[in-house]
């Protein structure tokens, strides 16, 4: 309720910020959400590092915000009685506000304020004095002036006493369970239970589908019972299976209530975005986009991994499977550059009741995010049990019946390809192993007594399969072990097609393993 979460978000920037892109993502959004609760102050100096910002950067920031819809001001950036008084005022908008404070960089120093030169450089001894004298600043370094540090406490009296305040309301408030709730990051006693029920059906159903869509059927069993969970896509929806039926989406119009928000094509903002509500708490984010747009995602998301925060990113249409969209749309080096982010998780399931594991293990990864790498095509059932074998990283899927002279590893789609090599080897007397490896990250956290038992015998010949390049396979199969995967970008065809074409098939499977035994 409004009297327990009313604050406001501050933001502080400069011309650097104003020039990259995502501040026309983010802030073209927030001016159609009509965030009242934002206000930014822009310090408007006109210098970045190589020199005045007429080098570059010519455009009325301000005009551009108000083309957004928000309201603006400039004000005297030196001005503390202006400042206070554009902020009062801010704080009364309905509309989220652009304060742009004029300032003069390096203020005071006699020699270089208002240059390129006091942008990322110490002043030095002779600036640092004659701007002590500039400024009449007579006082020792570290020394606060008494006036200053009586100020200063105020402030921290003031917000001790706001504190107090708001906990007696919490303390009274009738919503106090649900609000800590919501700020549990355990949120096991509920997932676990639909996610057991989810995989269940899976398992009796025995579904040929796309786990775009097993996600799907996994978030329409989640999203009402978790109110944490904000949803979104960058305008694929359809595709992404992000958003189920029932909770409203979030808009100005209905007060900001619903869990799914339309984010549109802003991918990168999509994911800043889930970062800040991961930061704020009270909310598990989630927000979808193909697999190839994680080039425009990556900043934020190496940030959510760097801050240890809890954000899930549904990635559709993972491989060549995606067909006719072509190369620009097809991912071949995405899942090696998002396996080689530390603290990052990817999660490739290979049908229904790995999609609904791995969604257990990415709300249950409360100090980093997960991605949830899934596709466009169907693909059949495998798994005979609901053992949360995903929890591992990699599981023997189907074992040998022997010793196996051979051990197929496989990720997502390429796990079907596994299993009909399989049956092609035993036809020809070769036993072997598959190996599904939903998570090289949980994998890589197991004892060495389970890795050897799933990585099988040194003398079996290892076989990795996956539409995407071999980068960091070899951690697996080691560098004399066989790839089955993607070496150049793809082309445009129906999937069955591009399979073939680009060899990642049962029979090249069975002619690697062949001429090696």
């Amino acid at each position: 309720g409004t009297d327990l979460v009313n604050h406001t978000t501050y933001v502080m920037c400069g011309d650097g910020d104003m020039m990259e892109g995502i501040s026309h993502e983010a802030c073209s959004l927030a001016g159609h959400l009509q965030l009242s609760k934002l206000i930014v102050l822009y310090d408007d100096n006109q210098i970045s590092i190589d020199g005045p910002t007429s080098l570059s950067f010519t455009e009325d920031t301000l005009k551009r915000f108000e083309s957004y819809g928000w309201k603006t001001e400039r004000i005297d950036g030196h001005d503390p009685a202006a400042i206070d008084k554009a902020l009062s005022e801010a704080q009364k908008s309905d509309r989220p506000v652009l304060i742009a404070c004029r300032t003069k960089i390096g203020f005071g120093a006699p020699n270089k304020q208002g240059t390129s030169g006091v942008h990322g450089s110490p002043l030095g001894a002779e600036e640092t004095a004659a701007a002590r004298v500039n400024l009449n600043w007579p006082h020792a370094p570290f020394e606060i002036p008494t006036e200053i540090l009586h100020e200063w406490r105020s402030v921290g009296t003031r917000g001790q006493l706001e504190s107090h305040a708001w906990s007696k309301r919490l303390a009274a408030s009738s919503q106090k369970a649900a609000f800590e709730k919501s700020l549990d990051p355990d949120v096991s006693d509920v997932a676990v239970h639909i996610l057991n029920q989810v995989g269940q059906t899976f398992l009796q159903d025995r579904p040929k589908m796309a786990t775009r869509a097993t996600s799907g059927k996994v978030l329409e069993a989640l999203v009402p019972q978790l109110p944490q969970l904000i949803g979104g896509s960058a305008d694929l929806t359809p595709s992404n299976n992000t958003k189920v039926k029932g909770p409203e989406v979030i808009s100005a119009a209905n007060g900001y209530k619903g869990q799914y928000l339309h984010y549109g094509v802003r991918e990168f903002a999509m994911c800043t975005i889930m970062n800040g509500l991961a930061l704020h708490g009270g909310f598990i984010p989630y927000g979808g986009t193909f697999l190839s747009f994680t080039d425009y995602c990556r900043p934020a998301i190496r940030l959510a991994a760097l801050m240890k925060l809890r954000v899930i990113y549904v990635m559709t249409h993972d491989s060549i499977g995606l067909g006719e969209d072509g190369p620009t749309h097809q991912p071949v080096e995405h899942l090696a550059a998002l396996r080689c982010i530390p603290n990052l998780k990817v999660f490739r399931p290979c049908d229904g009741v790995e999609t609904a594991e791995c969604w257990g293990e990415a709300l249950g990864n409360t100090s980093g995010p997960s991605v949830l790498v899934l596709s466009r095509q169907n693909l059949p059932t495998f798994r005979l049990d609901n053992d949360n074998k995903s929890s591992r990283g990699a599981y023997i899927l189907s074992p040998a019946e022997n010793t196996p002279k051979a051990v197929l590893f496989a990720t997502g789609s390429e796990v079907e390809i596994a299993m009909k090599a399989q049956t092609l080897l035993k036809e020809k007397g070769i036993d072997s192993q598959v190996v599904s490896v939903p998570s090289f990250e949980l994998f890589r956290t197991q004892n060495a007594t389970y890795r050897d038992s799933v990585l099988g015998p040194s003398s079996a010949i290892k076989i990795a399969i996956e539409a995407a390049v071999r980068q960091g396979w070899d951690e697996l199969i080691g560098t004399n072990g066989e790839f089955i995967g993607m070496k150049s970008f793809g082309e445009s065809a129906p999937a069955d097609v591009l399979y073939k074409h680009f060899g990642i098939t049962a029979e090249a499977v069975v002619e690697a393993v062949t001429k090696r035994v």
